[in-house]
């Protein structure tokens, strides 16, 4: 724009000189002052135009200088309409030249779970993989990394592209969340293997126990009506109406617990409304105060932000809440303590945290998996089932810690 300027500027000033006003080196002082303010984005001077032999040059000047002032304020609401469209979406974006941090979006400020992005040095600090993939992702590959915050752990895909500013190359980097992708993904992938294994199972083992019923009439009546005739029998009637009661026991015992499975793939659509978590916890503690008095285990409930509004399905909550409880007494609590607040992002944060016998690590990685369970008489569907009531409620829950301090089980309600 200023080599622009000069050739209008030059332009302006040999035409003058044409006219008869010479190209003094009063002129040149002028223009050069001119041109140093502009390239300094300095716009607060004004040549005279009221008299003397210049006045007619100086109007033109004053009108270079206000063209350049139009299109500075032209380019700045540009500027802002385009960041105002950018805090607007749904990724994270980050403008990176070498160590230093150009611009970022609001988004990328909440996914981080930090008020100012300055350095990739100051990000090494709160998440070094995160870091790693900002430095390592190129036009050509994507990277994925994780990043936690005050309020949940989540899973990035990280792209870039490179464009100039100013002269200098940088690094335009994308990144958006992908955890509640992934937990779809899994989940619909688990929702359709138990319905293609409930109904294998179902199809095979519903004619053996109808069967093996039908067959231990048959053989108790034919048993009776022997005795009845000699006064006598074999053993292998009994025998063999004693092993078909068992075969049907075992079949339908097995029907019973896969039909527990079908929870899991029909779970009814949330019936929201508004209610105070505090009623919520109130009505729960009540649900539970036998189980958890015979158990000499106590729960507590603190909310660090007051008043602490949900809009959910009432019942579904419970009966995660209800759950929770309940494994924290079968792990062997003796106290549970749960808090909530609303964060700075507006997220529900639910901590639910029991002193009982920590999970291992070996299982850390497997409990919200279907099927999977540590106990000898559990299902293992109480935490999938409660992953997928969150999941509905666009919220999700996690565990977040399980050490020989404490088990804090996670629910964010977004």
């Amino acid at each position: 724009m200023i080599i622009w300027i000069l050739s209008i500027a030059v332009t302006a000033a040999a035409a003058f000189g044409a006219a008869g006003i010479y190209f003094t080196s009063l002129t040149r002082r002028k223009v050069t002052y001119m041109l140093d303010a502009l390239e300094d984005n300095e716009t607060n001077f004004r040549f005279r135009e009221d008299k003397g032999p210049g006045k007619r040059f100086n109007r033109t000047l004053n009108r270079i200088r206000k063209i350049f002032e139009k299109e500075k304020e032209t380019i700045k609401s540009q500027e802002k309409y385009y960041g105002q469209m950018l805090d607007h979406v749904q990724t994270g974006i980050a403008v990176i030249d070498g160590d230093r941090i150009e611009y970022c979006n609001s988004k990328a400020l909440e996914m981080l779970g930090i008020t100012t992005f300055s350095s990739i040095r100051q990000l090494r600090r709160i998440n070094p993989p995160l870091a790693e993939a900002f430095v390592k992702v190129t036009e050509d590959n994507e990277e994925k990394a994780s990043c936690s915050n005050e309020s949940s752990t989540m899973t990035f895909s990280v792209t870039a592209s490179t464009a100039r500013l100013q002269g200098r190359e940088v690094k335009i980097v994308a990144f958006n969340d992908i955890s509640s992708d992934m937990e779809e993904n899994e989940a619909d992938s688990w929702t359709r293997l138990i319905r293609v294994l409930t109904h294998e199972i179902m199809n095979t083992v519903t004619p053996i126990a109808s069967l093996s019923e039908t067959l231990a009439g048959y053989a108790g009546r034919y048993t009776s009506e022997n005795m009845q005739a000699d006064g006598s029998a074999g053993s292998s009637c009994p025998d063999l109406e004693a092993g078909l009661k068992a075969i049907s026991a075992s079949s339908r015992n097995l029907i019973k617990f896969v039909n527990s499975y079908r929870d899991l793939t029909h779970i009814p659509a949330p019936a929201r409304k508004a209610f105070y978590l505090k009623d919520l916890i109130g009505s729960v503690l009540q649900l539970t105060e036998e189980s958890m008095s015979e158990a000499g285990a106590t729960c507590t409930y603190i909310e660090k932000t007051e008043d602490i509004l949900l809009y959910a399905d009432m019942g579904q909550i419970s009966q995660i809440f209800i759950n929770m409880l309940r494994n924290a007494v079968q792990a062997g609590a003796t106290a549970v303590d749960i808090t909530a607040e609303i964060t700075t992002a507006g997220s529900i944060v639910i901590n639910i945290a029991n002193n009982g016998l920590p999970i291992s690590r070996e299982s850390q990685e497997e409990i919200f998996v279907p099927f999977f369970t540590t106990k000898p008489s559990g299902t293992g569907i109480g935490l999938s089932i409660s992953r997928q009531i969150m999941r509905m409620h666009n919220g999700s829950i996690r565990l977040s810690k399980s050490d020989s301090d404490a088990t804090v089980f996670t629910l964010i309600f977004r």
